[in-house]
């Protein structure tokens, strides 16, 4: 049988014996010689302990900024509920390597700070990318856009995190249904729904007076001229 890549072999050298030693005891040179590397080996892959643990951050990033440059302006939404799925199957797909990074940054102050300056980055991109969708540069749309990208993140780590813990047999149609959830908060305005294209918008409302007398002034109203 063929020796796993180098790559793999630091990995679960690092991680047995960040278990055994702590992180803060464990070198570069310690990784390399359990994997049966030179230390040129180790630095060819990651460029520094650290990055043994976080090493997809800026690929992922660039996965999310990929799907969602290829929306429209009426599948943005889509867009978004797509990107947070890839994150999520990403870690699904490292199984235990996931698991035991977890395990390793709850115990570790540094990694702990390191994974929320990394989750910063993934809000920003989500928050540019619906700043740009609301395309209303009002200071009520900016805050909108924040409180939206926190959701859309708050929303995934709580799905990854049951998952992480054991607590989700199905965390693909979770993070489906929690995005839902997020949407559902926010749902388009007018300004957002409107594209641009030809028809009708008819805004419905409730009056005291009857029909016959509000029908005058709505049809000013929708011939533009003035109110009399």
């Amino acid at each position: 049988m063929s020796k796993p890549p180098a790559r793999m072999r630091l990995a679960d050298a690092a991680f047995a014996l960040f278990d055994e030693r702590g992180y803060e005891q464990t070198t570069v040179d310690d990784i390399a010689e359990r994997a049966g590397v030179g230390r040129t080996t180790f630095f060819r892959h990651y460029g520094s302990k650290e990055a043994v643990i976080f090493p997809d951050h800026d690929r992922m990033l660039d996965l999310i900024r990929d799907r969602l440059a290829t929306s429209s302006h009426s599948t943005a939404l889509v867009a978004v509920s797509d990107a947070v799925r890839l994150v999520l199957l990403h870690y699904v797909d490292e199984g235990d390597l996931a698991r035991r990074r977890y395990a390793l940054t709850s115990k570790v102050a540094a990694l702990r700070d390191r994974e929320i300056a990394s989750v910063a980055r993934y809000q920003r991109l989500f928050r540019e990318f619906i700043s740009d969708w609301m395309g209303d540069p009002t200071e009520s749309a900016s805050l909108r856009a924040e409180l939206m990208a926190a959701a859309v993140v708050a929303a995934h780590n709580h799905v990854l995190r049951r998952w992480l813990r054991g607590e989700s047999a199905d965390p693909v149609a979770e993070v489906d249904e929690a995005m839902r959830e997020v949407l559902a908060l926010f749902p388009p305005r007018q300004s957002q729904q409107v594209s641009g294209e030809g028809g009708t918008t008819v805004v419905a409302f409730r009056s005291g007076q009857d029909l016959d007398a509000l029908l005058p002034s709505l049809r000013r109203l929708i011939e533009g001229g003035p109110e009399q």
